[in-house]
């Protein structure tokens, strides 16, 4: 709003909008026979500026309506180095290397976002950084890695180490004591740089940006002791002329290896969190074969499903321009008689067909496919971000499907614009729709009958809050006892499963290395290359989260309707209701709108806020775990010298069978303590909201010069129809 605030008293004239009411625009949709003397229909941009100057025009505040803000959607992008995420980015927004790839080496090091730059025309990028004593920390933990020679010594913890002092300190860096390290020319100066928590590069050419953000993002082997990501948290990158695709929109590069750094792997696990839609990147010669991807879905279940808000998947098989064309009709058993001239184009078409039906059939048989019912909930593309940019490989620019993922990213920004908009007309309405209320009427009979609806109105809205909490209190109780068995379950079976866990009756050659890893990191472990993972937290969690997902999928539903959700309940939470019917008369019929347009923007509000409550909700299980056995994984990771693997064994084991009542127990009041909170919250909104609604009704008759704007209010439900067509 701030734009518009310094704008000149003499306002341009409101723009044309079509005079359809909402009835006849349908019935015209029925039975029109030409379409000649339709209008276009207005940009969203021009309707909130026609409602801007409608509210101006007739309010002396108008400025104190500002559009509303929520949270962008975040849609994460993840796959294994080397898969092609950083080329297929570039490609979707149209900026050719816009992020690096392809090297020598692992790239996409760290957590990028990238957003549009509404602001100007440069590329931006802020550059989040560890504290000094946070990087500190950090490095004496490296140096233990690096140093340790023991037979336990953690591989992946041992090369992250090493890749991390050589990329910041140079070559042979590795080999250094610490001390030794101190006294190095480039330790000064990282000291320095890190006085900053933010890094901000700013540029207009996209080659010298690219470049300047290279080390802070990218890892590679060549030229070590140039690159930074291993001090970086998160790097947020801001495109220009990319409002059409990401307005509303973060695409969330989410780094394709673990890292031993608990900082950064916790904001990893918050970020997924996050995501509203997932978009998993696979090479399309590894993607109908690979485990990988959905071996990281499925431990990133609770993220993206009860624990999250992740509505869809994409599933994307890149580089398909990348074919051995002969080797290929042999594999696939192809009539030469039946291929086109261009056997290269055929074979990878057919090869995209395949690959679809094969990731689909796989989708189907996996544990995710409970969480994502519909058709649309999962889709697969066959993109080429080489031939989007390079037509001499003989691909239309459809056949590269960049065109769809981009259509995908409108389309979602488009409906997101379309609610902020419909939600801004509407205050004004409501605004509009008090002033007309108001005004001076000597009809004491209506002054009566206004006071009594607004009464009746109050009464409801006792009445409605008492349901509410009856509704509460039913899903309070039903979770309860769910939660109660878990809890017997949990505490029957919990050593049994932190044995299988931590002590496998297999050939143990190695574990040790992982279960030291897995103590320093507070219970979870993931490799390198996220492709083994081991969480005892979530394993003693399991038994609980068993008992209520079922439920908790119908209370908290990713989607759709359930008739018992939250988000249904306060739908259906009114104070107008059939009970409060009267005589109508234009004054009460502007209040009751002016209601029901409060009543909307509150519910939602709630709708978005209960997403992000509910994750709260679900994870507070494996919290609660990990809280209570955080001293136990201290005293484990300790543990050192012949003989370690065991007595951390033992000290988990003994520690879990000790405690396991007690922090069962405590998981089960956390959940429903969580939910208690959730529903005094959300009481609180309405109760609050909808009184205030009453008394800003109740406010009395002005004594001002009547103003009359029933023709304003008619000019935005004409805006409104627009919007919902």
């Amino acid at each position: 709003m701030e734009a518009y605030h310094g704008m000149k008293k003499n306002t341009p004239p409101l723009l044309p909008v079509p005079s359809q009411s909402r009835t006849s625009i349908k019935r015209k949709r029925d039975h029109e026979s030409s379409d000649m003397n339709i209008e276009p229909p207005l940009t969203t941009d021009m309707i909130m500026e026609n409602a801007r100057q409608i509210l101006k025009r007739v309010a002396k505040n108008s400025d104190q309506i500002n559009i509303g803000s929520r949270k962008k959607a975040t849609i994460g992008i993840f796959g294994k180095s080397g898969e092609g995420k950083s080329s297929l980015l570039s490609a979707v927004l149209g900026k050719k290397n816009l992020l690096p790839s392809g090297c020598f080496g692992a790239c996409t090091a760290v957590v990028t976002q990238v957003e549009a730059n509404l602001n100007d025309s440069n590329y931006k990028a802020e550059i989040e950084l560890f504290s000094q004593e946070e990087w500190e920390n950090e490095l004496k933990d490296l140096f233990i890695n690096i140093k340790d020679d023991s037979e336990d010594r953690n591989e992946d913890l041992f090369e992250i180490a090493k890749e991390k002092i050589k990329a910041l300190y140079g070559v042979d860096a590795n080999k250094k004591t610490l001390e030794e390290l101190k006294n190095n020319k480039k330790f000064a100066e990282i000291k320095t740089f890190l006085s900053i928590s933010k890094k901000i590069i700013s540029n207009s050419n996209l080659s010298e940006f690219t470049n300047d953000v290279a080390s802070y993002i990218q890892h590679s082997e060549l030229r070590p002791g140039d690159w930074y990501w291993p001090l970086v948290k998160s790097v947020t990158i801001m495109i220009p002329d990319c409002r059409e695709l990401l307005e509303h929109i973060v695409l969330l590069d989410l780094p394709g290896t673990g890292d031993c750094n608990k900082i950064r792997d916790d904001l990893w696990k918050s970020k997924l969190r996050e995501c509203s839609s997932v978009w998993i990147v696979s090479d399309i010669k590894r993607a109908t074969t690979d485990r990988d991807p959905w071996g990281i879905l499925k431990h990133c279940i609770e993220e993206l499903g009860p624990g999250g808000k992740c509505k869809k998947i994409n599933f994307i098989c890149t580089k398909t321009d990348d074919i051995n064309t002969e080797a290929y009709i042999r594999c696939a058993n192809l009539k030469i008689d039946t291929i086109s001239e261009d056997k290269g184009k055929t074979c990878i078409l057919h090869r995209n067909d395949q690959a679809k039906t094969i990731v689909k059939e796989k989708f189907e048989d996996s544990e995710i496919k409970k969480i994502f019912i519909t058709d649309n909930q999962f889709q697969v593309f066959t993109v080429s971000s080489n031939a989007f940019f390079d037509h001499s490989l003989n691909l239309e620019s459809s056949e590269t499907e960049i065109p769809k993922l981009q259509d995908d990213l409108r389309n979602l920004n488009k409906s997101i614009n379309r609610e902020l908009t419909r939600d801004y007309v509407n205050k004004v309405k409501g605004t509009l729709l008090l002033i007309q209320s108001g005004q001076l009427d000597p009809d004491k009979k209506m002054i009566e009958m206004k006071v009594n609806t607004l009464t009746k109105f109050e009464e409801n809205l006792r009445k409605s809050l008492i349901e509410l909490d009856k509704y509460f209190d039913n899903i309070s109780n039903v979770l309860e006892q769910h939660l109660s068995n878990g809890v017997d379950e949990s505490v029957q079976l919990c050593v049994a499963s932190t044995k299988a866990m931590i002590a496998p009756n297999k050939d143990g050659r190695g574990f040790h290395k992982i279960l030291g890893a897995l103590c320093k990191n507070y219970g979870c472990y993931w490799s390198k290359n996220r492709d083994v993972v081991r969480d005892l937290n979530k394993t003693l969690a399991k038994y609980l989260h068993k008992h209520i997902d079922e439920d908790f999928y119908q209370i908290f539903p990713v989607t759709g309707k359930t008739g018992k959700s939250v988000q249904e309940q306060i739908d259906k939470f009114s104070i107008i209701q059939s009970d409060s019917a009267y005589p109508s008369c234009d004054i009460l019929d502007n209040i009751q709108n002016f209601i029901k347009i409060e009543e909307t923007k509150l519910k939602e509000a709630l709708n978005r806020d209960i997403v992000d409550m509910k994750m709260d909700i679900y994870s507070s299980i494996k919290i609660t775990i990990l809280n209570q056995m955080a001293s136990c994984y201290q005293q484990a990771a300790a543990v050192t010298g012949i003989g370690s693997m065991k007595m951390r064994q033992e000290l988990l084991i003994s520690t879990v069978d000790k405690i396991k009542q007690d922090m069962f127990n405590e998981a089960k009041v956390e959940v429903l303590k969580k939910l208690n909170n959730l529903k005094l919250d959300i009481k609180s909104a309405l109760e609050t909201g909808l009184q205030e609604a009453i008394e800003r009704s109740k406010s009395k008759t002005s004594n001002n010069k009547r103003k009359d704007v029933s023709r304003e209010i008619e000019q935005l439900e004409r805006l409104l129809d627009q919007l919902y067509d």
